[in-house]
């Protein structure tokens, strides 16, 4: 935060009469969050959405992209990565999926061929990478997400694949052609692969409707399918996710990423303990940028567990 305070327009301007240092007076990081809130720095999402430019670093040299978001649910923001986060994020993914999946065994002795859809930008870089640490090659299949949750929540998953057309053309061309073993999608889109299902080792979601219904119903339809859940978000890409019990839990990739569930009074914006539910709040902190946001979704607050030693949180939603 220093370092955004000297180098960039927007944190030069928001920290001018703030005392960073009572800021972070205290070991509590739930603390800290609080007093970052409370002192007024949360970004609005349309004031970022329209000036992305002022969060970005005078004179920073790493190997920046500015990157949209999928714009499913709200008109797109732009925001940016530095070349070394991609990096930091794979490794992030890779030990988590071994760790808590096995994809390192899964594969042992047999190459990765994978399907990805998806949204240009970051995602491509990271699915991407993730699948090269593997020693596997990627058909990756873009698709144009603009407006498709509002759509799904509309018209059902027939309208959404009638938009998305050359993408499900495309995608049965490849799993005809060739052996795919790992599938990156989303939940509406799974039934294209279901005639392939003997050949998939593992199946990586994200996006709508992730919940224990849906879990169950795949595996019934995979059921020599790993099933991952993933929450993916445009300023810190993917996060891995656990089930537990009915519910879905994610862990920020820390040091990068810290968030928690909040809830606003007439006191000011309060840390939830773990068990309840508020608006997730988010600190996303690297060199090439820094962002304070308390988003519409909801999350619950969940504790810290072996590989993960800060908090995570569950079942995010948000209404389309």
């Amino acid at each position: 935060m220093n370092f955004h305070r000297d180098r960039t327009p927007y944190w030069e301007r928001a920290f001018k009469d703030v005392d960073l240092d009572s800021l972070f007076d205290s070991r509590s990081l739930p603390a800290v969050v609080e007093n970052l809130l409370n002192a007024g720095l949360s970004v609005e999402e349309n004031y970022l959405r329209s000036n992305w430019l002022e969060f970005f670093p005078r004179d920073y040299r790493g190997k920046v992209r500015f990157y949209q978001s999928s714009g499913t649910t709200r008109e797109r923001a732009i925001g940016h990565w530095d070349r070394n986060y991609v990096d930091y994020l794979v490794a992030y993914l890779k030990a988590a999926l071994d760790e808590l999946y096995n994809f390192e065994s899964l594969y042992e002795g047999e190459r990765v061929r994978a399907v990805a859809h998806g949204p240009y930008g970051w995602y491509q870089d990271e699915i991407s990478e993730l699948v090269w640490r593997y020693s596997g090659y990627l058909y990756f299949i873009g698709m144009e997400t603009d407006g498709l949750k509002k759509v799904l929540a509309r018209e059902g998953v027939d309208a959404v694949l009638r938009i998305l057309d050359p993408l499900v053309r495309y995608t049965k061309r490849v799993m005809e052609a060739d052996r795919i073993n790992l599938v990156r999608s989303a939940p509406p889109l799974m039934g294209m692969f279901e005639p392939y299902a003997e050949n998939i080792k593992a199946v990586i979601l994200s996006g709508v409707g992730i919940d224990d219904s849906l879990f169950q119903a795949l595996s019934e339809k995979f059921p020599n399918s790993t099933l991952v859940p993933l929450y993916g978000y445009y300023l810190f890409g993917d996060l891995v996710g656990l089930r537990r019990g009915s519910k879905f839990v994610y862990y920020p990739n820390w040091p990068f990423t810290v968030i928690y569930p909040v809830e606003k009074s007439e006191d000011g914006y309060r840390v939830l303990p773990p068990g309840r539910r508020g608006r997730l709040a988010l600190i996303v902190a690297r060199p090439e940028v820094l962002m304070i946001k308390v988003e519409d979704e909801t999350v619950e607050r969940v504790k810290g567990e072996g590989a993960f030693r800060c908090d995570g949180f569950a079942d995010p939603k948000r209404s389309v």
